[in-house]
């Protein structure tokens, strides 16, 4: 594709104006791109295993992490056009291991888990943006998991710690190889006047990009493959960039998960044990904290789409201490707001462990899971402890213990009158197919009244939270399921 464009229209100069402004950030927000309305695009993507490691990089793909990421500038032909400045190559998106880059160390030359981790932060190094008085900020970040796991391999610890294999079942698995990385294929971002329906209209160019691939390489077998497609479009100098996301599951590929995702510009985000890019430049810390986004479901995903409105992730000890990278004790922390009708309410008074130990209500009250005549059960999902806290109330579940490298705690949330003053859906179907919004959500608020375990006596860990992210996990379907949907218009506000 060629990034130049020339064009006999002339753009007025207030199209050129709004491009400059389109380059600047607010004060009050804790991302580097508010609103998704900056012209000079960052966008990363990241493909996981089961337990958020890469294992194995797929053949000929190099190691599954990738950027587009440009400035937009006036062309030299008297401003009759834009060109996109490319900051990074696609031989840098190749990088796989055993390929040397700047600031890579001797010991991840060859390890495929550790590789992944340090390409991230040199594609952050080559998309870095640093402002004035802010600190410096990446990209958006597209997360893309697979939830196959070969419990044969021995590959995932239990919360944290290294255990041996043991016998297939428990998790979806065709068999050798299941675990594998997608083949991935990038549409490096191109600017156009033409082929847009939906701006055809407009004396404007627009810009273009994306990533799509699959899994099913290995295994493909008969039926349908499994799909994951993002893309991006934006008017130059207004609007917010559209991102479009499908998702699509396979027979051998049940359990698939894509998010897009702010995650911390340095540190562990929600989930990782390794330093991290992303566009949250300031860490939101419970309760002074917004989120707004437009969101748009297409199509659901079929009955075990656990679709997020809204997806926290950060990460404690259960002393309430920060994490510092100690899989042992770290606790990855996560809140979901699910807005799929047909996910049902798993807390209930005839199962309790499925419930946070207590309820707080706007105004501070508590209420205990077993007081059934005023304890919201239909507000719960699913509540699960970390597999080590020794100090847990009974009857209690806890989470899975294999899914990331540490342990990790889950709060979710399901539309119920109960969160109308946090701004989140009070009713079954708010958000969902059909019913696009626009939602300008009290995060700091609810989070600070979510139940979240830690040892008695201990100080409240500060909930400062390092990953933000709106998609969905299909959970292991028997049928082949989609799911299709757009984001839009995200913002981070410090209050």
């Amino acid at each position: 594709m060629s990034y130049l464009i020339s064009n006999c229209h002339l753009l007025v100069a207030a199209v050129s104006l709004s491009i400059l402004g389109s380059e600047a950030t607010s004060s009050t927000s804790a991302v580097g791109d508010p609103g998704m309305k900056r012209d000079g695009l960052r966008v990363a993507f990241e493909a996981w295993n089961f337990c958020n490691e890469v294992g194995t990089e797929a053949p000929s793909m190099g190691s599954p992490r990738a950027a587009d990421c440009f400035h937009l500038s006036s062309s030299e032909d008297g401003g009759y056009g834009y060109y996109l400045n490319h900051k990074v190559t696609e031989a840098d998106n190749r990088l796989g291991v055993g390929n040397s880059f700047p600031g890579l160390s001797p010991k991840a030359l060859h390890d495929p888990d550790l590789y992944a981790a340090e390409k991230e932060l040199y594609l952050g190094d080559l998309c870095q943006v640093e402002e004035n008085h802010t600190s410096p900020w990446q990209f958006w970040m597209i997360m893309l998991k697979n939830g196959n796991y070969d419990t044969t391999s021995a590959l995932c610890p239990e919360n944290g710690k290294k255990v041996p294999p043991f016998p297939p079942g428990r998790f979806p698995c065709f068999g050798d190889g299941c675990m594998n990385q997608p083949i991935l294929t990038h549409h490096p971002t191109s600017i156009s006047w033409s082929g847009s329906t939906k701006y055809a209209s407009d004396s404007v160019p627009v810009m273009r990009g994306g990533f799509n691939g699959t899994y099913d390489y290995l295994n493909s077998g008969s039926g349908n493959i499994s799909y994951f497609e993002v893309t991006w479009e934006k008017r130059v100098g207004a609007g917010s960039w559209e991102f479009k996301h499908k998702l699509r599951t396979s027979k051998s590929y049940p359990w698939l998960m894509l998010y897009l995702r702010a995650d911390a510009t340095k540190g562990f985000s929600g989930g990782y044990h390794y330093d991290t890019r992303g566009m949250l430049k300031t860490l939101p810390e419970s309760p002074n904290f917004k989120v707004k986004l437009r969101l748009d479901v297409k199509k659901g995903g079929g009955s075990k789409s656990q679709f997020y409105l809204i997806d926290m992730g950060s990460c404690w000890k259960n002393n309430g201490h920060p994490c510092d990278g100690d899989v042992l004790t770290d606790i990855t922390r996560y809140s979901e707001m699910i807005i799929n009708p047909e996910t049902p309410a798993w807390c209930a008074p005839s199962a309790l462990a499925n419930c946070p130990p207590y309820h707080i209500t706007p105004n501070n009250t508590k209420i205990y899971r077993n007081d059934t005549a005023r304890f919201p059960y239909g507000a719960y999902h699913y509540y699960c402890a970390p597999g080590n806290a020794e100090h847990l109330e009974k009857p209690y579940s806890t989470c899975d213990p294999y899914s990331n490298p540490q342990a990790q705690e889950l709060v979710q949330l399901l539309p119920h009158p109960i969160w109308a003053e946090y701004g989140y859906p009070t009713t079954q179907g708010d958000g969902w197919v059909g019913d696009a919004r626009t939602w300008d959500l009290d995060v700091g608020g609810l989070s600070s009244r979510l139940y979240f375990y830690q040892d008695p006596g201990t100080k409240p860990a500060k909930r400062i939270w390092t990953s933000l992210d709106v998609g969905t996990e299909i959970f292991v379907s028997n049928k082949d399921e989609e799911a299709e949907w757009i984001v839009t218009d995200f913002d981070v506000t410090i209050t």
